[in-house]
């Protein structure tokens, strides 16, 4: 039998798979994306815009994943733990302003919203119980 917490991170990653952005959503963000570009360059600051739009956007799609615990406290506040990691991690990290395949991206963001999935997934079993992962 598998633990709990593996079923609940498999089935959200399925869940996540099968997610396609419509374009009323994808048009906004296109814009939002040029308005925090056109900041970090006025600021001089231009190597930070994609890892902080790349997490932007996967806190947005990561929140509309698991828009149904929106009510519990622990998932808001599991949230804010997983933003200030990735805050600390943006701010620390030397990033580069040069091009970066669009695959090495692409793997990076999704390995980082696994890695979401299964904390919330286990934080989620350990305080909800084994039967928050059959749901």
């Amino acid at each position: 039998m598998k633990h709990p917490i593996i079923i609940q991170a498999t089935n959200d990653i399925k869940a996540a798979r099968k997610i396609w952005m419509p374009w009323r959503v994808l048009l906004p963000w296109m814009v939002f994306s040029l308005a925090v570009i056109i900041v970090c360059d006025h600021f001089g600051k231009m190597d930070m815009s994609l890892p902080l739009l790349m997490s932007i956007g996967l806190f947005g799609f990561f929140i509309y994943l698991k828009w149904r615990l929106r009510r519990q406290p622990l998932f808001w506040s599991t949230i804010a733990v997983l933003a200030a990691v990735h805050a600390l991690l943006i701010w620390s990290i030397p990033w580069t302003s040069k091009w970066v395949p669009a695959a090495a991206t692409a793997a990076v963001a999704s390995i980082d919203l696994c890695l979401m999935l299964w904390v919330l997934a286990a934080v989620e079993v350990l305080v909800g119980g084994q039967k928050t992962a059959e749901k």
